[in-house]
């Protein structure tokens, strides 16, 4: 990584100021865009545009096998999605062109990747990747091109980016990538309606991705090189951490791969028809068993290149088919804040009962089992008095209860 990292550009102690006032920039920016992205959605009066091309990139490959877990390596794992996604676009899609940057195991330089999309002039590049963390973390998170604003967004770009070592000239064709803050903040610049297209997208796979159970880890920004040439709306997907063995067990199997796949899909059909003017498709599929929480009402900060527009508890709750499980993990006689360091950056959701505060996390539909995962989940991360609760309509009620719900 030494060696990889003098290939790339760093930042002395001196730039702080400079480059904190080039993001307070670069956040007036984003907020302009995600301004005329609100109008756009809410007017509908953006010109119509069509979706003929999708460049799919199943991230690593060949002799870059990228990051693994105790049996699941990135490089199926990511080729597998990308496969099942692109099928799904065409039997739904036939007039829309599917391209691979690769449909089998094989080693594709970072350049190649960009340069397959621009060559078939795609509406749409989808780089899809798995991460690697602690064994505690977990969830997905959606990169656009922009500046990282924390430690763990620039290893995680570092260690996507890292792979340029094992290409023939080992990097050397990236040298005069200019990937300062003022380059990248410029590119966005330029390309601002690419930017707030991939912004938009990301906002859907994100959304998506809660449906079927994964935990939410944001929209948010990287100077990726893959991202970096490409011509068109660009989005590189974080599909979860093969480092934690839940989420392994998740991604690493035909079922969790085919779970993600189809999210992805109603998260492009989605995008698609808001870009050509049509009616957002509703998906009506059921939550499935993932051991991770549907939603998060309270989102923390996460540094995202969007704001989350999340609805507020009460409607997630009455949005849904009424019973609700989630886990209870604290209880007190006064008020937490629900980003106290108590809750590890978790998602909360706070109600009250016999004048005490109680807290909870995750949000599970009708699915006492998934709710029974997270909690073993939480038991081993530290939340040792963590407990399922269930919930109808708004309302406390026992699990006994629920059960009964659930049987009618």
């Amino acid at each position: 990584m030494e060696e990889i990292g003098a290939k790339l550009p760093k930042f002395s102690v001196r730039m702080k100021n400079e480059i904190q006032v080039k993001i307070f920039a670069q956040l007036v920016f984003v907020f302009f865009s995600m301004f005329t992205l609100s109008v756009f959605s809410q007017s509908g009066k953006a010109e119509k545009q069509l979706i003929k091309t999708v460049v799919i990139d199943a991230g690593h490959g060949g002799k870059d096998p990228g990051c693994h877990g105790n049996f699941a390596h990135e490089k199926i794992v990511c080729l597998e999605i990308a496969l099942k996604l692109g099928a799904l676009i065409k039997e739904k899609y036939p007039d829309v062109k599917v391209v691979y940057t690769r449909d089998k195991d094989v080693f594709v330089e970072l350049i190649e990747r960009a340069n397959i999309a621009n060559r078939n002039k795609a509406d749409l590049f989808i780089c899809i990747h798995a991460n690697a963390g602690s064994a505690a973390a977990f969830g997905t998170e959606t990169y656009v091109l922009g500046l990282h604003r924390t430690e763990a967004q620039q290893k995680v770009m570092e260690r996507e980016n890292s792979i340029i070592a094992l290409e023939d000239d080992k990097g050397a064709k990236y040298k005069d990538f200019d990937m300062s803050p003022d380059a990248i903040i410029a590119k966005q610049l330029q390309g601002a309606v690419y930017l707030n297209h991939s912004i938009l997208f990301a906002e859907n796979l994100q959304r998506e991705f809660k449906k079927i159970g994964r935990y939410d880890r944001g929209v948010k920004q990287a100077g990726f090189l893959v991202l970096y040439k490409t011509t068109m709306p660009s989005v590189l997907i974080e599909t979860g951490f093969l480092t934690n063995p839940t989420e392994e067990k998740f991604l690493g199997v035909k079922d969790g791969q085919d779970q993600m796949a189809h999210s992805m899909f109603k998260a492009f059909e989605n995008y698609k028809n808001q870009l050509e003017g049509k009616t957002v498709v509703k998906d009506t599929q059921s939550t499935t068993n993932s051991s991770n929480p549907v939603e998060t009402p309270n989102p923390p900060v996460n540094n995202s290149a969007s704001t989350n527009n999340s609805t507020s508890n009460q409607s997630v709750t009455k949005d849904s088919t009424g019973l609700i499980y989630r886990v209870q993990i604290h209880t007190s006689d006064r008020k937490t804040s629900l980003t106290s360091s108590r809750f590890k950056g978790l998602e909360i959701f706070e109600y009250q009962q016999d004048n005490l505060y109680k807290y909870c996390t995750g949000m599970f539909q009708n699915d006492l089992q998934a709710a029974k995962n997270y909690k073993n989940e939480l038991i081993e991360n530290g939340f040792q008095n963590a407990f399922v609760v269930a919930f109808f309509n708004g309302e406390r009620i026992s699990i006994e209860k629920a059960i009964k719900l659930a049987e009618k």
